[in-house]
């Protein structure tokens, strides 16, 4: 993949590393192409500039002075306390860029302002973006969208819930959930090679797809099995998604392509017991979520619950975007970080320290404590992170070893 040549008014990239080659050769070669790697970093890019922005518009340059955290700063600014996380990505990219530094004192992280930031040049980074990928205007534009709706968040003006999956909102995620989108349809590829190939060794298999949104993951899942050949081995597959539009969208769409399998829609909420909504326990031998789980409010339960939906020997495989190193800004943080459903979670100093996406240490440490056997994580994301810190897509699957009903089963 690239690295970006750090430059305030320009976007420039390396050669392709030829040992990712290797490392990604059992997913399909045009998903992980040149196109989304440009792409990839650009996002990165194009989110630093969105930071130097914000913290303009949020009067943060004039307040870094003096060293300060972001609950310091959130107090200095009266912003709401909930948006100190969003402020610790802004800061973090500020320090990145070299504009800031930070230090660590115990379990606090303070920054400084090095220099004044430059102005950034958000129109020609945006369309440097659509020369690499005409596609990249689904991803760009939400970032643009969650962006001004910062102040409003920091404030609590309004809702940041309310305006991103409002009437502007929904058109533009529907557009970033889709599979034309490469830089966000990467993680349905990458969780569908992992989920197709634990399938294949089975005669005949039940699936449970978890928030499965507009349906493009479900979509990818199925032309998978469709190009091996095991479309006639689903016995029933249940996809769950608790927005009723989102699932009506899904039904739509997926019933006019495959008319004759056994497919099935229901809502599902994470957060309750399953058997009360209607799984049973060993019902499934598959149990697949793309970016889903790490929303869970209590993350273990959450896992704790797909093990018991599952056969005995059935596996749990997510796709999801994947923290290389731990506290790392990533750019999809952006658009996430602001709703209530990402940063209002039940945090955990093993598997998951703070709101957000995990690192692949943080995921293995979760399944384990799940009760999951032979977790793993595909690709190695572990040693792509040492020559692109900006691989970000990654499956994490384990399975389920103990019968449903064995009262000796782990339980979080």
């Amino acid at each position: 993949m690239n690295a970006v040549l750090f430059d305030a008014h320009k976007f420039e990239t390396r050669p392709s590393d030829p040992r990712l080659a290797q490392w990604l050769q059992q997913f399909p070669p045009a998903v992980f192409s040149e196109r989304l790697y440009q792409s990839i970093e650009l996002m990165e890019r194009y989110s630093i500039e969105l930071a130097v922005d914000l913290s303009r518009q949020l009067n943060l340059v004039d307040q870094l002075g003096d060293w300060r955290s972001a609950d310091d700063l959130c107090h200095l600014l009266s912003f709401q306390p909930r948006f100190k996380f969003a402020l610790r990505w802004i800061l973090e990219r500020l320090v990145e860029s070299g504009c800031a530094e930070a230090r660590t004192d115990g379990n606090i992280r303070a920054y400084r302002l090095r220099h004044a930031p430059w102005e950034p040049d958000l129109k020609s980074f945006h369309a440097v973006g659509l020369t690499i990928d005409p596609a990249n205007a689904a991803t760009l534009d939400l970032l643009d969208h969650a962006a001004s709706l910062y102040r409003a968040a920091a404030t609590g003006q309004q809702s940041s819930d309310h305006n991103l999956l409002g009437p502007r909102g929904v058109p533009l995620w529907l557009n970033y959930f889709h599979n034309d989108n490469l830089t966000y349809a990467v993680n349905n590829w990458v969780g569908a090679v992992l989920a197709a190939d634990h399938l294949s060794i089975r005669r005949t298999f039940r699936i449970l797809e978890l928030g499965a949104g507009t349906g493009s993951a479900s979509e990818i899942l199925l032309q998978l099995l469709t190009e091996r050949d095991l479309l006639p081995r689903i016995e029933r597959y249940l996809i769950t998604e608790p927005n009723a539009y989102f699932r009506r969208c899904s039904q739509r769409k997926l019933t006019s392509h495959y008319p004759n399998l056994p497919l099935e829609w229901a809502p599902l909420d994470l957060d309750l017991p399953w058997k009360t909504q209607g799984i049973t326990s060993g019902e499934f031998d598959l149990v697949y979520a793309v970016n889903v789980m790490h929303i869970s409010k209590n993350l273990l339960f959450s896992l704790n619950e797909a093990r018991s939906a599952l056969a005995t020997d059935g596996w749990l495989v997510i796709g999801e975007c994947v923290r290389p190193y731990d506290n790392q800004p990533i750019y999809p943080e952006l658009m996430f970080q602001i709703l209530d459903s990402f940063t209002n979670v039940e945090t955990d100093p093993e598997v998951r320290p703070n709101p957000g996406f995990l690192t692949a240490e943080q995921w293995r440490r979760a399944f384990l404590r799940a009760g999951f056997r032979h977790a793993k994580i595909a690709p190695d994301i572990d040693r792509i992170r040492e020559i692109y810190p900006h691989f970000f897509t990654g499956a994490i699957s384990g399975q389920n070893t103990v019968p449903a009903n064995d009262p000796g089963s782990s339980r979080d």
